[in-house]
């Protein structure tokens, strides 16, 4: 029986991946629960689609995401926290601090894709933005006291 699969399967295969398994394990099991579908010329034509369409969307992000790691690379912002005599500072710098100074700097960035180490001190840090699957952006922080 040829099916293709709707989500990924253990030791079968991956989502939209067109597989051949014995009658009664896609019969019985894989179709009822909704993890594959038999694999009709309709159902394939609409699999081709699908597949075209969606790399139509992950190429405009990726383009997307190049251009604003081509304007971010190098940048640098700069977070304000109160801070001790010693140069630590209160609590920690987080990702939202970072996003926040960067939309100051027009720049729109999600806080959940800034990856940054502990900043527990005053001073300079570089912080990684993934903005797609491969492709990220340094920036420089600046940590200063207020």
């Amino acid at each position: 029986m040829k099916i293709i699969l709707t989500q990924d399967v253990k030791n079968l295969g991956h989502k939209d991946d067109v597989v051949v398994v014995k009658d009664g394990y896609g019969r019985n099991y894989l179709i009822p629960k909704g993890m594959a579908k038999l694999a009709t010329d309709g159902a394939m034509k609409m699999l081709a689609e699908d597949i075209r369409q969606r790399a139509f969307k992950v190429e405009k992000l990726r383009k997307d995401a190049e251009q604003i790691s081509a304007k971010l690379n190098g940048a640098s912002v700069t977070v304000k926290t109160k801070a001790g005599a010693s140069g630590k500072i209160f609590g920690s710098v987080t990702g939202l601090q970072i996003a926040n100074a960067l939309k100051e700097q027009g720049y729109d960035v999600d806080r959940r894709k800034i990856a940054v180490d502990d900043i527990k001190n005053l001073g300079t840090y570089t912080a990684d933005i993934n903005l797609f699957k491969d492709i990220t952006a340094s920036i420089t922080v600046e940590v200063v006291a207020e």
